[in-house]
């Protein structure tokens, strides 16, 4: 059986010749490189973990900080007045790094603490001359219409973890670190302090509750005594898009029974978070 020029039998000569002219030329277009990848997992050229990586590095430069970003109802915030013994049962519960501090107001953010940046302070016995302003870091600040690849090279290149959203007024409208970004990459990542089965929903107030996308439903029924049918569907992010009838955007609303669920976070391809709202209760 003679083989084609590309060293391949007639069968390969399709995917390997679209491969081949990848790295000859450039594509026409992004669906072009797109197949090319599709054909290359489907014949183990690169697996399907590398091709996954790949389509969402080209997806983040579509994508802008609005899409990703921790909505401001949601963000962790430290009072810039808080004293020590304040502050620390606050980062012991949210377990995060980094907090913005805030002033009078959320739109007055004052800078970036650093959970570290209190290990000193938390040594020393004699915390009467703790102060706030001292350990605060500069805050970046960009706009929601921000590209997620310039930011994350700005990330890269100023050694930056987190930015303050703002919206076109100048208030905070969220914010997004490098691990949103990189997520959008690789997929979740997950590390020892991230959330667990007990954190999949969080209370608000008494009538507005976080809930992730990937809540078990069995687990959304234990918490609000509902009947969700988990027959279709295991988790609520799943009973959300049927519900639409399509991949919802932020800040769609949608009804079911006597629950508001109105979109917090979400891509082209799923929902992260939502915003549960009891009906007539």
């Amino acid at each position: 059986m003679s083989e084609d020029r590309y060293g391949s039998e007639p069968g390969d000569r399709s995917w390997l010749a679209k491969i081949a002219l990848m790295f000859s030329s450039e594509p026409h277009s992004r669906t072009d490189l797109e197949d090319v990848l599709a054909i290359a997992a489907e014949n183990e050229v690169i697996d399907q973990d590398a091709r996954s990586i790949m389509e969402g590095a080209m997806k983040v430069s579509d994508m802008q900080a609005r899409d990703i970003m921790i909505p401001r109802a949601q963000m962790v915030v430290i009072k810039a007045e808080a004293t020590l013994e304040e502050i620390l049962p606050q980062i012991i519960r949210s377990a995060h790094s980094r907090y913005p501090v805030v002033g009078e107001s959320p739109d007055n953010i004052q800078g970036i603490l650093l959970a570290k940046d209190l290990l000193p302070e938390i040594l020393n016995k004699d915390h009467s001359d703790f102060s706030m302003q001292s350990l605060l870091r500069p805050t970046v600040v960009v706009p929601e219409s921000k590209r997620l690849n310039v930011l994350l090279r700005e990330f890269r290149e100023n050694r930056n973890h987190m930015a303050i959203v703002i919206d076109e007024y100048g208030g905070v409208a969220g914010l997004v670190t490098i691990e949103d970004v990189l997520e959008e990459i690789v997929g979740d990542i997950e590390d020892e302090t991230d959330v667990d089965e007990d954190h999949f929903i969080r209370k608000i107030s008494d009538e507005d509750y976080f809930v992730k996308a990937l809540t078990p439903i069995e687990d959304f029924n234990d918490y609000f005594k509902t009947g969700f049918s988990d027959e279709e569907f295991d988790t609520i992010g799943g009973l959300v898009i049927q519900a639409f009838g399509h991949m919802p955007a932020r800040n769609d609303t949608t009804t079911i029974d006597a629950f508001e669920f109105k979109i917090i976070n979400a891509d082209q391809r799923k929902i992260h978070s939502l915003r549960v709202r009891p009906l007539g209760r």
